[in-house]
């Protein structure tokens, strides 16, 4: 009886007027980067060793509904995987068009593809800065979202700014993971 009552008060508050959740990765929803596999080695190209380029991304099996993408990489192992202290962003990019499904390598903080606009990564910029651990293997989580709105200009937002703005709006998550070690 008492589950039951606690089932029931759940669905109530589960209403339209409460906050969506936003939804777990989906199988049909894919990132995937002709530069590495996943959970393997970023090479040095797209690194701070390197050129520093962005890799090129694909991905496939967008949501019906989707009306823009935002994509997010970060550093959940910054400074030392052994006692991890931050979660160092790398690039934020969002208002890709609906019918994108790539990004070419090296794309240019202001110059990215169908209008995208760029965040702010933890260096204080907009644009792609690469892996650049100070110790240890890193992993690094290119997660782009599948949203139900084209966003306005944000000017420059962090990622805790697009990922409040975002709430509501994800219909699903992609993620590609990347390791890198100096």
């Amino acid at each position: 009886m008492q589950l039951t009552i606690l089932i029931l008060l759940a669905l109530a508050g589960a209403g339209a007027s409460g906050p969506k959740v936003p939804p777990a990765k989906t199988a049909a929803f894919r990132l995937a980067s002709k530069a590495f596999e996943p959970d393997s080695g970023i090479p040095k190209r797209h690194t701070c060793a390197g050129a520093d380029v962005s890799p090129a991304l694909e991905w496939s099996g967008a949501p019906e509904g989707t009306k823009s993408f935002a994509l997010i990489v970060d550093d959940p192992d910054a400074p030392d995987p052994a006692a991890p202290k931050v979660v160092w962003v790398h690039w934020v990019l969002y208002d890709l068009p609906a019918d994108a499904r790539s990004l070419p390598e090296g794309v240019k903080a202001g110059r990215a593809p169908g209008g995208a606009l760029d965040g702010l990564n933890d260096w204080k910029k907009p644009g792609w800065r690469g892996p650049c651990p100070p110790i240890g293997r890193h992993r690094y989580f290119f997660r782009l979202y599948a949203l139900d709105t084209k966003l306005a200009d944000l000017h420059h937002p962090t990622k805790p700014r697009l990922l409040e703005t975002m709430k509501g709006h994800v219909l699903a998550t992609a993620e590609l993971v990347g390791t890198y070690a100096k």
